[in-house]
């Protein structure tokens, strides 16, 4: 399997495609695979790379106190490794976080930065979802928190049309899960990230893109982003929850995938 060591861990992470770099960073659950219908849509135009965070998936499960500004460390280490300078970022919800700590920090590490179902900081309604989900997690196990997170994170006409494929694919992350604290920390670290004061430092060319029926990260988070990030385009698409690039993968990678292509070769 291809992994990367940063001395402290190893990163688990899959390389696609020729031309600019692209990378593509998932959310809380922190698995690159979670990108497949947009790795087949974007790999024959840029050189597209996924990665399972520390902590997640066939990455190293290392019980540390996880932070935002951690997970971008390990973006930017990544990147170091595999010789890419300068990258075009899709970071989606956690992932969108942490594009927003590179765009800040370092913005010469991006080409372009699309922000897709994230926040800039926490507000009653995210910090109230977030410790619920971090109480399930906790009191009920991994199992039970899985089996709540799928009502909040797809359309309920998703989830019903859906339910074996859902079952077999918990079955499957039960199996490779890293242990609750380890999950718990994840969540504190998003709970803890607010970017809010520094938006109008991002000079990278970036688009906001949110599906209006997000429960997680509902679209007015989104429309704060865009408004406070200099130049930002601000996409809504009609459907598909939480996760839209899996649910309306067709909707979501013709938005993003005219951006990307208009800033290609930036």
């Amino acid at each position: 399997m291809p992994t990367v060591a940063l001395g402290d861990a190893e990163l688990y992470y899959e390389e696609v495609g020729q031309g600019p770099p692209l990378l593509l960073v998932p959310g809380l659950a922190g698995l690159g695979a979670f990108w497949a219908r947009q790795v087949e849509a974007f790999a024959g135009e840029f050189r597209t790379v996924v990665h399972d965070h520390r902590g997640c998936g066939r990455s190293t499960h290392a019980r540390i106190r996880y932070s935002v500004e951690q997970m971008a460390d390990d973006v930017l280490r990544l990147m170091d490794k595999l010789g890419i300078d300068a990258a075009h970022l899709v970071g989606h919800s956690t992932g969108g976080a942490i594009g927003q700590v590179i765009a800040q920090d370092h913005p010469e590490r991006l080409r372009s930065l699309v922000l897709s179902a994230t926040w800039a900081g926490p507000d009653p309604y995210f910090r109230r979802l977030f410790a619920l989900r971090r109480q399930v997690l906790l009191d009920r196990g991994v199992e039970a928190y899985l089996r709540a997170s799928v009502l909040v994170l797809a359309p309920p006409w998703w989830v019903s049309a859906h339910d074996a494929a859902i079952e077999a694919e918990h079955r499957q992350l039960l199996a490779t899960a890293p242990p609750a604290e380890i999950i718990a920390s994840r969540i504190d670290a998003i709970l803890a990230f607010d970017r809010r004061a520094r938006l109008g430092e991002i000079r990278a060319p970036t688009l906001v893109i949110v599906a209006r029926d997000d429960m997680v990260t509902p679209p007015f988070y989104s429309e704060e982003l865009a408004a406070r990030i200099p130049g930002a385009q601000l996409v809504v698409l009609d459907g598909g929850g939480h996760v839209a690039p899996q649910v309306a993968p067709e909707a979501y990678n013709a938005a993003v995938g005219a951006f990307l292509r208009a800033h290609r070769d930036r």
